[in-house]
């Protein structure tokens, strides 16, 4: 074999390879897009919100069809960080909300270890700003009836977890720093709706 061939076929190789490793490389990329795209779904279905690009704002925020269950646990958490920790009783009080409202957290799913990463390590703050414009959209979706009781049903829960460890031997008084974080709660989840905030931080 000439010297010309063995450069035509070594060519002829390289060729292939570059093809064929361009075809893995869109075939990976068809896989994650419909991966992303189901995920979305479930997303959706699991919300009830509809608007991708407040499913997408969810998935960059790190929620997926496992956890977004937890969402409206999350304005609990930031309360319960409010004072520098999470005590045992304000763990216990998530807990028992997340029963409450449903969400099942069973051993060892990915529900579970993403709420015990929340009560372990605190979130940016971002990431409770965004939750909460989030919740905001969900309550706005919801027929108007129902969007004052969901408001006060979020932020009773959010004040429960707030007197939990405050006051004389962890009775009944709130600390500064939790009646800041019960207000931006309510700011954010009242917006364009002042008296709803004033209505639900005052009760």
């Amino acid at each position: 074999m000439s010297n010309k061939d063995i450069f035509s076929e070594r060519e002829r190789g390289l060729e292939e390879e570059y093809f064929m490793r361009k075809e893995r490389e869109l075939i990976e990329k068809l896989r994650q897009k419909n991966s992303a795209e189901n995920a979305q779904q479930q997303m959706a279905a699991a919300t009830g919100i509809q608007d991708t690009e407040v499913v997408e704002a969810l998935q960059e925020l790190g929620y997926t069809p496992d956890t977004v269950m937890l969402l409206h646990l999350v304005p609990l958490i930031q309360v319960a960080w409010a004072s520098g920790d999470v005590s045992d009783k304000e763990r216990e009080l998530i807990l028992h909300a997340a029963r409450s409202r449903g969400v099942g957290i069973g051993i060892g799913s990915t529900a579970e270890t993403q709420l015990n990463e929340w009560l372990t390590k605190k979130p940016a703050d971002a990431f409770f700003e965004n939750t909460l414009r989030a919740i905001r959209i969900f309550i706005e979706a919801q027929p108007a009836g129902q969007r004052r009781e969901a408001r006060q049903d979020l932020l009773s829960y959010s004040r429960s977890i707030a007197q939990a460890s405050g006051g004389f031997l962890g009775i009944g008084t709130i600390s500064g720093d939790e009646e800041v974080a019960l207000e931006a709660i309510a700011n954010i989840i009242a917006k364009n709706n002042p008296d709803a905030a004033e209505q639900i931080i005052g009760e």
